[in-house]
Protein backbone atom coordinates (compact mmCIF):
# COMPACT_ATOMS: atom_id res chain seq x y z
CA UNK A 1 0.00 0.00 0.00
CA UNK A 2 1.73 3.12 -0.84
CA UNK A 3 1.89 5.54 1.60
CA UNK A 4 3.41 9.85 1.72
CA UNK A 5 6.72 7.64 2.17
CA UNK A 6 6.76 5.71 -1.05
CA UNK A 7 8.66 7.64 -3.51
CA UNK A 8 8.03 6.84 -7.34
CA UNK A 9 11.18 6.92 -9.93
CA UNK A 10 8.67 8.06 -12.86
CA UNK A 11 5.19 9.84 -13.33
CA UNK A 12 4.50 6.50 -15.28
CA UNK A 13 4.95 4.40 -11.80
CA UNK A 14 2.85 7.03 -9.76
CA UNK A 15 -0.15 6.40 -12.69
CA UNK A 16 0.49 2.88 -12.81
CA UNK A 17 -0.17 2.29 -9.29
CA UNK A 18 -2.93 4.59 -8.65
CA UNK A 19 -4.72 2.31 -11.47
CA UNK A 20 -4.28 -0.24 -9.82
CA UNK A 21 -5.89 0.19 -6.58
CA UNK A 22 -7.77 -2.38 -4.55
CA UNK A 23 -8.06 -0.96 -1.79
CA UNK A 24 -8.89 2.89 -1.55
CA UNK A 25 -11.79 3.93 0.36
CA UNK A 26 -13.99 4.18 -3.04
CA UNK A 27 -12.43 0.71 -4.68
CA UNK A 28 -16.05 -0.28 -3.83
CA UNK A 29 -18.11 2.09 -5.13
CA UNK A 30 -18.31 1.19 -9.04
CA UNK A 31 -16.74 3.90 -10.23
CA UNK A 32 -13.96 4.45 -12.02
CA UNK A 33 -9.79 5.48 -11.93
CA UNK A 34 -9.86 9.02 -13.16
CA UNK A 35 -6.85 10.45 -12.88
CA UNK A 36 -5.22 12.87 -15.64
CA UNK A 37 -5.42 14.39 -18.91
CA UNK A 38 -2.98 17.09 -20.47
CA UNK A 39 0.79 17.46 -21.04
CA UNK A 40 3.08 15.63 -18.60
CA UNK A 41 6.04 18.19 -19.71
CA UNK A 42 4.11 21.05 -18.95
CA UNK A 43 5.39 23.35 -16.19
CA UNK A 44 1.54 24.55 -15.28
CA UNK A 45 -0.30 21.93 -13.13
CA UNK A 46 -4.23 22.12 -11.99
CA UNK A 47 -5.15 20.24 -9.56
CA UNK A 48 -9.21 19.05 -9.42
CA UNK A 49 -11.84 18.01 -6.71
CA UNK A 50 -13.11 14.67 -8.22
CA UNK A 51 -14.47 13.27 -10.94
CA UNK A 52 -18.18 13.42 -11.97
CA UNK A 53 -20.57 11.55 -13.87
CA UNK A 54 -19.12 12.18 -17.53
CA UNK A 55 -15.57 11.88 -16.20
CA UNK A 56 -16.27 8.65 -15.11
CA UNK A 57 -17.56 7.45 -18.09
CA UNK A 58 -14.62 9.10 -20.09
CA UNK A 59 -11.57 8.18 -17.84
CA UNK A 60 -10.77 12.07 -18.19
CA UNK A 61 -10.76 14.90 -15.74
CA UNK A 62 -12.45 18.04 -16.75
CA UNK A 63 -14.75 16.95 -19.59
CA UNK A 64 -18.10 17.93 -19.34
CA UNK A 65 -19.60 21.45 -19.00
CA UNK A 66 -17.29 22.59 -16.19
CA UNK A 67 -13.80 21.26 -17.98
CA UNK A 68 -14.99 23.10 -21.22
CA UNK A 69 -15.61 25.96 -19.06
CA UNK A 70 -11.85 25.29 -17.67
CA UNK A 71 -10.61 25.22 -21.32
CA UNK A 72 -11.72 28.87 -22.15
CA UNK A 73 -10.24 30.45 -19.10
CA UNK A 74 -7.26 28.10 -19.66
CA UNK A 75 -7.50 29.55 -23.09
CA UNK A 76 -8.19 33.37 -21.98
CA UNK A 77 -4.77 33.30 -20.06
CA UNK A 78 -3.19 32.40 -23.61
CA UNK A 79 -2.40 28.76 -22.59
CA UNK A 80 -3.05 25.86 -24.15
CA UNK A 81 -5.45 22.95 -22.29
CA UNK A 82 -3.27 20.56 -24.33
CA UNK A 83 0.20 21.48 -24.32
CA UNK A 84 0.98 23.98 -21.75
CA UNK A 85 -1.21 22.65 -18.76
CA UNK A 86 -0.94 19.09 -17.16
CA UNK A 87 -4.71 18.31 -15.02
CA UNK A 88 -5.38 15.62 -12.07
CA UNK A 89 -7.59 15.28 -9.62
CA UNK A 90 -7.53 15.21 -5.57
CA UNK A 91 -9.56 12.19 -5.13
CA UNK A 92 -8.88 9.44 -8.25
CA UNK A 93 -12.98 8.03 -8.38
CA UNK A 94 -15.99 9.85 -8.47
CA UNK A 95 -17.62 9.59 -4.96
CA UNK A 96 -21.48 7.93 -5.29
CA UNK A 97 -24.55 9.78 -4.02
CA UNK A 98 -26.80 8.05 -2.24
CA UNK A 99 -28.90 7.23 -4.86
CA UNK A 100 -25.76 5.13 -6.73
CA UNK A 101 -26.24 7.46 -9.30
CA UNK A 102 -25.56 10.85 -8.57
CA UNK A 103 -22.38 12.10 -7.06
CA UNK A 104 -21.53 14.07 -3.78
CA UNK A 105 -18.37 15.85 -2.50
CA UNK A 106 -14.97 14.35 -1.58
CA UNK A 107 -15.22 12.89 2.74
CA UNK A 108 -12.16 13.82 4.92
CA UNK A 109 -10.83 10.39 4.47
CA UNK A 110 -10.93 9.83 0.66
CA UNK A 111 -8.64 13.29 0.75
CA UNK A 112 -6.14 12.36 3.32
CA UNK A 113 -5.77 8.69 1.39
CA UNK A 114 -4.84 9.94 -2.29
CA UNK A 115 -2.85 13.31 -0.87
CA UNK A 116 0.43 11.38 -1.20
CA UNK A 117 -0.59 10.08 -4.49
CA UNK A 118 -0.99 13.89 -5.56
CA UNK A 119 2.11 14.93 -3.98
CA UNK A 120 3.52 12.48 -5.87
CA UNK A 121 2.07 13.54 -9.31
CA UNK A 122 3.18 16.66 -8.18
CA UNK A 123 7.30 15.94 -8.01
CA UNK A 124 7.27 14.17 -10.91
CA UNK A 125 5.83 17.13 -13.18
CA UNK A 126 7.82 19.20 -11.24
CA UNK A 127 5.66 22.13 -12.56
CA UNK A 128 6.30 26.11 -12.17
CA UNK A 129 3.01 26.90 -11.34
CA UNK A 130 -0.03 25.10 -9.50
CA UNK A 131 -3.49 25.88 -9.18
CA UNK A 132 -6.15 24.60 -7.25
CA UNK A 133 -9.45 24.66 -7.99
CA UNK A 134 -12.32 24.46 -5.18
CA UNK A 135 -11.70 23.61 -1.58
CA UNK A 136 -11.12 19.85 -1.56
CA UNK A 137 -7.60 20.39 -3.73
CA UNK A 138 -7.06 23.77 -1.39
CA UNK A 139 -7.50 20.99 1.53
CA UNK A 140 -5.73 17.85 0.00
CA UNK A 141 -2.78 20.35 -0.96
CA UNK A 142 -2.58 23.21 2.09
CA UNK A 143 -4.63 21.17 4.65
CA UNK A 144 -7.28 23.56 4.59
CA UNK A 145 -10.33 25.16 3.10
CA UNK A 146 -12.13 28.82 2.40
CA UNK A 147 -11.80 29.30 -1.22
CA UNK A 148 -13.50 33.04 -1.00
CA UNK A 149 -10.75 34.27 1.12
CA UNK A 150 -7.69 31.72 -0.71
CA UNK A 151 -8.43 32.33 -4.36
CA UNK A 152 -6.13 35.09 -6.24
CA UNK A 153 -3.44 34.66 -3.63
CA UNK A 154 -0.22 32.92 -4.34
CA UNK A 155 1.30 31.32 -1.74
CA UNK A 156 5.26 29.16 -2.09
CA UNK A 157 5.27 26.14 -0.73
CA UNK A 158 8.33 23.76 -1.73
CA UNK A 159 9.85 26.31 -3.58
CA UNK A 160 6.50 26.17 -6.38
CA UNK A 161 4.34 28.96 -6.31
CA UNK A 162 0.26 28.23 -5.74
CA UNK A 163 -2.80 29.75 -6.58
CA UNK A 164 -5.99 28.85 -5.56
CA UNK A 165 -9.26 29.44 -8.16
CA UNK A 166 -12.86 29.45 -8.05
CA UNK A 167 -13.49 25.16 -9.20
CA UNK A 168 -15.06 26.20 -12.61
CA UNK A 169 -18.93 24.37 -11.56
CA UNK A 170 -18.96 27.40 -9.22
CA UNK A 171 -18.95 29.63 -12.38
CA UNK A 172 -21.68 27.77 -13.63
CA UNK A 173 -24.20 28.73 -10.89
CA UNK A 174 -23.19 32.38 -10.49
CA UNK A 175 -23.45 33.17 -14.15
CA UNK A 176 -22.78 37.32 -13.87
CA UNK A 177 -20.08 38.95 -14.77
CA UNK A 178 -20.19 42.02 -12.68
CA UNK A 179 -17.43 43.77 -11.26
CA UNK A 180 -16.33 41.42 -8.37
CA UNK A 181 -18.49 38.93 -9.26
CA UNK A 182 -16.94 34.89 -9.15
CA UNK A 183 -16.32 34.99 -12.90
CA UNK A 184 -14.64 38.59 -13.13
CA UNK A 185 -12.35 37.46 -10.00
CA UNK A 186 -11.64 34.21 -11.68
CA UNK A 187 -10.39 36.63 -15.15
CA UNK A 188 -8.09 38.54 -12.74
CA UNK A 189 -6.91 35.29 -11.79
CA UNK A 190 -5.75 33.87 -15.00
CA UNK A 191 -4.78 37.25 -16.03
CA UNK A 192 -2.27 36.94 -12.71
CA UNK A 193 -0.98 33.57 -13.43
CA UNK A 194 -0.65 34.34 -16.66
CA UNK A 195 2.03 37.44 -15.47
CA UNK A 196 3.48 34.69 -12.73
CA UNK A 197 4.05 32.04 -14.99
CA UNK A 198 5.96 34.54 -17.45
CA UNK A 199 7.86 35.97 -15.03
CA UNK A 200 9.11 32.48 -13.57
CA UNK A 201 9.87 31.49 -17.65
CA UNK A 202 11.81 35.25 -17.45
CA UNK A 203 10.01 36.21 -20.45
Amino acid sequence: MPNATTSYNSLEEVLASIRGLKDDPLANAGTNIVISRGNPKARLLLIGEAPGPQENIKGKPFVGPAGQLLDKILQAGEFDPENDVYITNSVFRMPPGDDGKSFRKPNDKEIEFYRPFVFEIIRQIDPLVILLTGNVACQAILQKTGITSLRGKWIELDGRWLMPIFHPSYLLRNQSREPGSPKSLMWEDVREVRRKYDELLGK
